[in-house]
């Protein structure tokens, strides 16, 4: 878009006549309140309007050879670049019908020979504010549009940060030289893609932006994790009884109240990726059979992107490093998850991480951890087992 303050202060007129008079007299009329060019054809009069410098008005000769006027004005109305430029016709033509036709091509008014001076002048001064208006909002509806993309790129850039700093901390629980959280994000994207490929019900829920969105809010996933001691977190028996247990099932309404007061200070268009990341957080841990935590809903009654997460974490947490057992193979992974379609997991999910298993794989092998992420692990374990800090659960 053209910088208004560039723009020259006189408008531009282009005259077309073919007879070199016309132009003489025009142009003289003019001079002094605009600038002029002039083109004795039809064929110059299109290449000078869709150069470089635009006339802002075009004062058309409708009886010239090889190319009329009316031609020259429904041609100038094809075009994109020129439709725009107000077209006045000035001609001998004094018929009713030939006024019409000039309208019907586009026109916007039709001076008769021989011209008033004065009556040409306030004609072509009137058409030019016209254009300035049109000008002007057409200006500043493309700068307004403009405005909201980049106000939106702004915004989802603020949300990526803003998922990336909270996730980032999260992960700190976990191990912060591993690449879990890069794992994250293109399994669920991989997952969900698969699910709406399978379900056509879902293509308009499961689009490529909201898919985006659900790999990024499933960074969030482990945010609850900053309530657990280390003693819960890294235990290696995973054998949780008592005030443990209940901490262990606490930490999802940590995480989701973390995120609900977020959202609270928060316009309603941008916390869309918050409420996949609080029913993420909160519901992780459900079960397609209802024997899960916090709530035991059953099915349905779990929100869907909690149901992608629940795959994807327990992939994730079979096929990853752990010091305190072995990780499970890509075939075992998937032979485990497999199995418990219809009781922990969502079966049309499971379906959907079947077609996506090879894509899965070849993620878990790119971005799996080095030998200083393990070696950090191992450190971190060793320094968890003097952990003397104890927790308790606060009165309800």
């Amino acid at each position: 878009m053209d910088n208004i303050l560039d723009r020259p202060d006189q408008a531009l007129v282009l005259v077309v006549d073919d007879t070199p008079e016309n132009l003489e007299l025009m142009s003289g009329l003019l001079l002094g309140s605009y600038r002029v060019k002039v083109a004795s054809s039809g064929v110059k009069a299109l290449r000078i309007a869709a150069g470089s410098q635009q006339p802002d008005l075009i004062l058309l000769d409708i009886m010239m050879p090889e190319m009329d006027g009316y031609e020259v004005c429904r041609l100038l109305k094809l075009n994109p670049a020129t439709a725009d430029i107000p077209v006045v016709f000035l001609t001998a033509k004094t018929e009713v019908a030939d006024e019409q036709h000039g309208f019907d091509l586009g026109a916007v008014d039709y001076i008769t020979k021989p011209i008033s001076p004065p009556l040409v002048l306030a004609r072509v001064h009137a058409h030019l504010q016209l254009k300035a208006s049109a000008d002007f909002l057409r200006d500043k509806s493309e700068y307004l549009e403009l405005e909201v993309r980049r106000r939106t790129r702004d915004m989802q850039r603020l949300q990526e940060v803003t998922i990336e700093a909270m996730a980032s901390l999260a992960a700190m629980r976990d191990n912060p030289c591993g690449k879990h959280l890069a794992r994250i994000e293109p399994y669920m994207t991989t997952l969900a893609t698969a699910l709406a490929h399978q379900q056509p019900a879902l293509v308009d829920e499961l689009n490529r932006e909201r898919i985006t969105q659900l790999g990024k809010s499933a960074l969030l996933h482990g945010i609850g994790k900053l309530v657990l001691p280390d003693r819960i977190l890294l235990n290696p028996n995973q054998q949780l009884q008592g005030e443990d247990l209940q901490l262990l099932h606490r930490h999802t309404e940590a995480g989701r109240d973390a995120l609900l007061a977020a959202e609270a200070k928060l316009s309603n268009n941008v916390t869309d990726f918050l409420r996949d990341a609080r029913d993420i957080v909160y519901s992780q841990h459900e079960c397609w059979d209802g024997s899960g935590y916090p709530q035991g809903l059953l099915g349905e009654q779990i929100p869907l992107t909690a149901r992608l997460m629940a795959v994807v974490g327990a992939y994730e947490e079979l096929t990853s490093h752990h010091l305190y057992r072995p990780s499970c193979s890509h075939a075992d992974a998937l032979k485990q998850i497999s199995a418990a379609s219809g009781t922990r997991f969502d079966p049309s999910v499971v379906l959907a991480f079947i077609e996506a298993a090879d894509d899965f794989a070849n993620i878990a092998q790119r971005l799996a951890d080095d030998a200083a992420a393990i070696h950090a692990e191992l450190q971190r374990l060793d320094e968890s087992l003097g952990e003397s800090i104890e927790l308790t659960l606060p009165a309800d």
